[in-house]
């Protein structure tokens, strides 16, 4: 049976090497995109920069360790998440990190557009990928259905394939995840780390990840 901690080790290390452009091939063959589209600027610095919300002197620190394809993960955005922030962010009792942990290429394209975005409407973007994902990951073709959603956020078809063929941002996001990997060996989602020692695997209502918060905090 093969061992899914080999997998994801194989995968953080193979799913850029072949590039995106190959995998872009199809869509940048489409009419939706010009063949004469320029690359759009991005700042590396700042779209790979630590997505972190919460007041900075908070006494717990909770990182997420997410795939935009992951269902669970999605659950826990729409369903926890807004009692969270609502409760223990917004309070200034929590700052909140997101990571990305990409489970498939697609995922990686879907942390990509999240990034992109400059950082004010991370959450935004979040929101909108996360609370429509079944419109774009289970679509017949995901990177058109997720061009669409890129364009509510602003973002034209040429600064979305810049974006998608940009190998050292697709490569610093699966950085993030190969350093969660060695760091906290990560190989689920999502998966949470309170404070920097407790590891939490799996989805949690409410109720149960408040029990955790509540428990930090003492």
């Amino acid at each position: 049976m093969p061992n899914p901690i080999s997998q994801r080790r194989h995968f953080l290390r193979q799913v850029m090497s072949s590039g995106a452009a190959s995998v872009m091939a199809p869509l940048l063959a489409s009419p939706l995109f010009s063949s004469t589209a320029m690359a759009a600027e991005l700042d590396l610095e700042a779209a790979l920069s630590p997505r972190i919300f919460g007041n900075a002197d908070a006494p717990i620190h909770v990182v997420e360790y997410f795939s935009m394809t992951c269902g669970h993960c999605a659950n826990f955005h729409v369903t926890t998440y807004p009692e969270v922030k609502k409760n223990w962010i917004d309070t200034g009792k929590l700052r909140f990190e997101y990571r990305d942990f990409p489970l498939s290429e697609l995922s990686v394209y879907g942390h990509a557009l999240a990034r992109a975005i400059p950082e004010t409407g991370y959450e935004a973007m979040l929101d909108l990928l996360l609370g429509r994902q079944a419109e774009w990951a289970s679509s017949q073709q995901p990177l058109l259905a997720l061009q669409k959603m890129g364009r509510i956020a602003g973002i034209n078809e040429q600064e979305f394939t810049a974006m998608l063929t940009n190998r050292p941002f697709l490569e610093g996001i699966v950085a993030i995840a190969q350093q969660g990997y060695e760091e906290y060996a990560i190989d689920s989602t999502p998966t949470f780390v309170i404070n920097g020692t407790e590891v939490v695997k799996g989805y949690r209502p409410y109720d149960e990840f408040s029990a955790l918060l509540a428990a930090a905090s003492t």
